[in-house]
């Protein structure tokens, strides 16, 4: 192909990549069990995937820090560059975002896509395309971090232990955070937490109130929460996090659920316990790849299961089951 061949609607120039390696995410099953997250609905036929990694084939014209050969990751969400998010340096709140695998946009479960250089992210030759893949959830946890200033000697509550719950668990710790409890309703979700670096875990009783699971994770680490971090979506678990967490402290909604949820919204005023929300990631994926690349965390301890890309459906029966805990399609195959 011609390097002046092709370019990006939106005037960044782009390039053509092989994919390789495409992690299933929450959300991804979420759009193939429901059809919708909220007020994104799929209305057609659609490509989904947008955890992605893979090798640039060629280059459009004015692409000048990559070469066809280069091993990329993709950031999945090209925003306009032209309104007030994107000006403000919020780009992830940009209203005209073209984001892989949210509708109407194809995302990455395909032998090749073309996407703008700017978004594709070298990557080092000991950090594995599997590993690439993993730079979006990853950017999320820095996000998430960032957005509840996790720091040294932070005390930090993980609520859900799913892929999403353990990439925020390293990241926490990696930014210095010194007691990390995660609750889960599985035992072997919080042995992969421990693996992870939680200091302490929390096995929830399906009958016992949010009241009791706050008490528990108090009693277990001696103290209350500066931050919690809930990664399940579960109201009962936002609501855990409210009690558990100390007057003035922080609960960060990063998983998503019910559009409606009842919630103990007068302890969480009379305390002065702020509720933030997270959308995806700004400016994260260059501190996402340096924690992998240098080892800070562990990306690796995450990858439970493989398929090919014809066994797309398989891979997507076997993260709905609960049973793995990432899992990657390997896209370069072309059957």
């Amino acid at each position: 192909m011609s390097k002046h061949a092709f370019k990006l609607a939106r005037g960044l120039a782009e390039v053509l990549i092989g994919v390789q390696s495409v992690g299933i995410c929450g959300s991804d099953l979420h759009f193939w069990t429901d059809g919708q997250i909220g007020d994104f609905i799929i209305s057609s036929p659609m490509v989904l995937g947008h955890e992605a990694s893979g090798v640039v084939i060629a280059i459009g014209e004015g692409v000048t820090d990559l070469q066809p050969g280069d091993r990329v990751a993709m950031e999945p969400g090209v925003p306009c560059h032209h309104c007030q998010y994107c000006k403000s340096g919020r780009y992830n709140h940009c209203p005209d975002v073209k984001f892989a695998s949210a509708p109407p946009y194809n995302g990455y479960l395909t032998n090749y896509v073309t996407h703008p250089a700017t978004f594709c992210f070298k990557l080092p030759d000991h950090v594995s395309f599997d590993e690439g893949a993993l730079l979006e959830p990853v950017s999320v946890a820095v996000h998430a971090c960032r957005r509840v200033s996790v720091g040294l000697g932070s005390k930090v509550l993980i609520t859900g232990a799913g892929p999403i719950g353990l990439v925020c668990l390293m990241v926490a710790k990696a930014c210095g955070a010194s007691v990390l409890i995660a609750t889960d309703l599985e035992s072997t979700r919080l042995e992969a937490a421990k693996s992870c670096g939680a200091t302490h875990t929390c096995l929830i009783d399906k009958t016992s109130t949010s009241r009791q699971v706050a008490e528990d994770v108090k009693r277990k680490i001696g103290a209350s929460p500066d931050i919690t971090i809930e990664c399940s979506g579960a109201a009962s678990a936002i609501s855990a996090g409210i009690y558990a967490t100390k007057s003035g402290g922080s609960v960060l909604m990063v998983g998503l659920g019910a559009p409606l949820a009842t919630l103990p919204i007068v302890d969480a005023s009379v305390r002065e316990v702020d509720l933030i929300g997270v959308f995806r990631y700004v400016n994260c994926f260059p501190a996402a790849l340096d924690l992998i690349a240098s080892g800070k965390i562990n990306t690796k301890a995450l990858l439970s299961h493989k398929y090919a890309l014809g066994e797309v459906l398989s891979a997507f029966e076997m993260a709905k089951s609960g049973k793995a805990v990432k899992v990657i399609v390997d896209c370069s195959s072309k059957e």
